[in-house]
């Protein structure tokens, strides 16, 4: 939780690990806060100063008697005089800071900070939003009615109820449910989920509760169970009543409608982080809506308008969704739901089909050669992961709906996508992403498999000095040594190796998961043939995520991917967008997959969302790339291009593009540290650039 401190200069935000001066004060003497705050304030001080110079970030000054809002961006240019009103100011940034006074106000800048300058001493109160800090857990009856009152309160997660909500920084986590014979909303749960507008009327069935679940975590809808099964799913507002047809379509048109009014209060709402237009905002003059007007409008006006709006016209050029799940429809499963909203996914109930014999095999070629993979693998034959026999897996096809990654929080052993458990979410909270040092151990239990050793340790020594890693290396380790490195505390461990129907292998047999005390270790790679039930053992045991193969696996290629996969995630990627990346690399890219949270970083990179380039030459001789930052954990942030004749930022999850001549290319591969797609390979930027020099 993050709180405030008054210094002799100022206010001070302090968290877990860190403080950061977030107001320097001129002449602050301390007194007790004297305005009301917005509910996502967690923290206030209040003082009395003739001026408070802020941090960098992007500026929103509300005029609370008109309701007027202003948008600023730091350096402030010129000088900005405020006449005398009630103001509120706003500053985003790693924390969200409030600053309510009264009266008149200039506005100015002082090497990059803003600074307000008072005619006289002023009160001033100060409040801090703290997206980490997260409501008190609820409690409701196991039936359809106590989830529908769970699922009313969700919005106690949204650190406001402008457009803004769909900045991810401005929504914090739900509280988590709890099912109990009394019903209990504590009081900071009730406070800061008010009196909805929205009401979504549900049959009473986990059918159509599940799937509504992030439609209306989003727009703060109270949901209500409506009498008899046969009623038809409705969401009501005033003056609009919205009928869904019965599922299977229904949650189909809650996604649908999900992304509608995500991505336009996106539009609406406008600015990025620093301040500049986004690029999509153009699209709104062509489906007839007003930004001004709507970034003032309450959720059930903009509802009402983004309905009326023919968004079919512009759809196509917004992102794709970011993240779908899908999830039995059963009470335990309902206990996870607001670990995964806060990432507002579309909800979906799981459907899948059998994978015929030959069709993973099929599956993985389609992919590889859709890749336009020209440096297909030569090496079909050749050593495998395998010592015996590898534990059986029968994986089915998922039936999937709209998102660029999917997770499956269900039963079964599901294809292209990550498999998820309940617990996977609930072991998140113990690995902090923001520290200062990363722990992996390298395990290399047979002395055949030492590619991917040396590529690996080469990867990891040769890591930029910020990323800080403390490398241990294991070779040939027993089963309880082996098992003393899963039990102790790491970020990574990366296991090179055998494994059977015993466990990982070690120099004195096998090590079986469930002989574990515990799993300490947040993130892991066992590539190894048949993996996948050690893997999924370890999510159980403590773990948040991790690789590992669904059945027998060659050699060179399990080096490949291995070594790939290590450096996109130490730097920065997400599990399941590293692993998607890492398995183009060899035709049967279908035998890997992500068990446990597939949207975990295992630590926060130094910018927002690591990018990925994909570089194809055109008949002219010049060379399209395209420069993708797609995120299933980001959904609403937006980018600036890297590219000079684009100047614009955009939506996050949608691309931009450019041609640039031989030469531009380079330098753009000498400045980019990013992985590149070319010719069907994964390249990292510097070493595509020595490549082609």
């Amino acid at each position: 939780m993050v709180t405030l401190t008054v210094t002799d200069t100022g206010v001070q935000a302090v968290g877990p690990d860190t403080a950061t001066a977030v107001v320097t004060a001129d002449g602050w003497s301390a007194d007790d806060p004297s305005h009301e705050l917005p509910r996502a304030a967690v923290d206030s001080v209040g003082g009395v100063t003739t001026g408070l110079k802020l941090l960098p970030g992007v500026i929103r000054l509300r005029r609370l008697d008109s309701k007027t809002e202003c948008k600023l961006a730091a350096p402030v240019e010129g000088t900005v005089q405020l006449p005398a009103a009630p103001y509120l100011l706003c500053v985003e940034g790693a924390v969200t800071i409030f600053i309510r006074f009264d009266g008149e106000v200039t506005m100015t800048d002082a090497g990059g900070n803003p600074l307000l300058s008072f005619s006289d001493h002023r009160r001033v109160t100060v409040g801090v939003g703290d997206r980490s800090e997260r409501p008190e857990n609820v409690t409701v009856s196991q039936t359809p009615e106590g989830v529908a009152t769970a699922l009313s309160v969700m919005s106690a997660g949204h650190l406001t109820a402008t457009p803004d909500r769909s900045r991810p920084e401005m929504r914090a986590s739900p509280p988590r449910i709890e099912f109990g014979s009394v019903t209990t909303i504590p009081d900071n749960v009730a406070a800061r989920s008010p009196e909805s507008a929205v009401v979504f009327e549900l049959p009473p069935s986990l059918d159509y509760l599940v799937p509504a679940s992030s439609l209306a975590h989003y727009l703060g809808a109270e949901v209500r169970i409506a009498d008899g099964a046969d009623v038809s799913p409705t969401l009501r507002t005033a003056t609009l009543e919205h009928e869904f047809e019965p599922n299977p379509r229904y949650q189909s048109a809650v996604a649908s409608l999900l992304r509608r009014v995500f991505l336009l209060d996106c539009l609406v709402r406008g600015a990025d982080s620093n301040g500049r237009d986004v690029a999509e905002m153009e699209l709104l003059d062509e489906v007839g809506l007003d930004a001004d007007s709507l970034s003032r409008s309450d959720i059930d006006e903009r509802l009402e308008a983004y309905l009326d709006a023919p968004f079919a016209e512009i759809s196509n050029r917004l992102p794709d969704w970011h993240l779908s799940m899908y999830v039995s429809p059963s009470y335990d499963r309902v206990r996870t739901l607001p670990y995964l909203l806060q990432n507002v996914p579309n909800i979906f109930l799981p459907e899948a089909k059998p994978l015929g014999t030959d069709e993973r095999l099929s599956r993985s070629l389609d992919d590889f050669y859709r890749a336009d993979n020209t440096a297909a693998d030569e090496e079909t034959v050749g050593n495998t992961r395998a010592t015996e026999t590898v534990p059986g897996v029968n994986p089915v096809k998922p039936v999937l709906g709209s998102g660029r990654v999917h997770g499956w929080l269900a039963d079964g052993v599901p294809i292209d996508v990550f498999k998820s458990i309940p617990s996977a979410y609930e072991h998140r909270a113990r690995y902090p992403t923001n520290s200062q040092s990363l722990s992996v151990v390298a395990v290399l239990n047979d002395r055949q498999m030492t590619d991917e050793y040396t590529d690996a340790a080469r990867i990891y020594e040769s890591a930029p000095s910020e990323l800080d890693l403390d490398v241990t290396v294991k070779k040939r380790t027993t089963r309880a040594e082996l098992a003393a490195v899963f039990e102790s505390h790491h970020d990574l461990v990366h296991y090179i190796g055998h494994c059977d129907a015993s466990g990982l292998r070690c120099t004195d047999g096998g090590l079986a998961i469930t002989d574990l005390e515990a799993s300490n270790a947040q993130t892991f790679v066992l590539n190894a043939c048949g993996s996948y039930y050690e893997g999924l053992e370890l999510v159980e045991k403590g773990s948040v995520a991790g690789a590992v193969t669904f059945d027998k696996v060659l050699d060179r290629h399990a080096a490949r991917v291995g070594t790939t996969f290590v450096r996109l995630l130490i730097n920065g990627f997400c599990l399941e967008r590293a692993l998607a990346l890492a398995r183009r690399r060899i035709i049967m890219g279908k035998d890997y997959t992500v068990v446990g949270d597939g949207t975990h970083l295992l630590r926060e990179p130094n910018i927002p969302v690591p990018a990925v380039a994909t570089v194809t030459e055109n008949d002219d001789g010049s060379f399209r790339v395209v420069y993708d930052t797609n995120s299933p954990r980001t959904i609403g942030d937006s980018y600036a291009s890297p590219f000079p004749d684009d100047e614009r930022s955009h939506l996050r999850g949608s691309d931009c593009r450019t041609d640039l001549s031989a030469d531009d290319l380079a330098d753009f591969l000498a400045r980019a540290d990013m992985p590149v797609i070319y010719d069907g390979d994964i390249h990292w930027s510097g070493d595509l650039h020595r490549e082609l020099d």
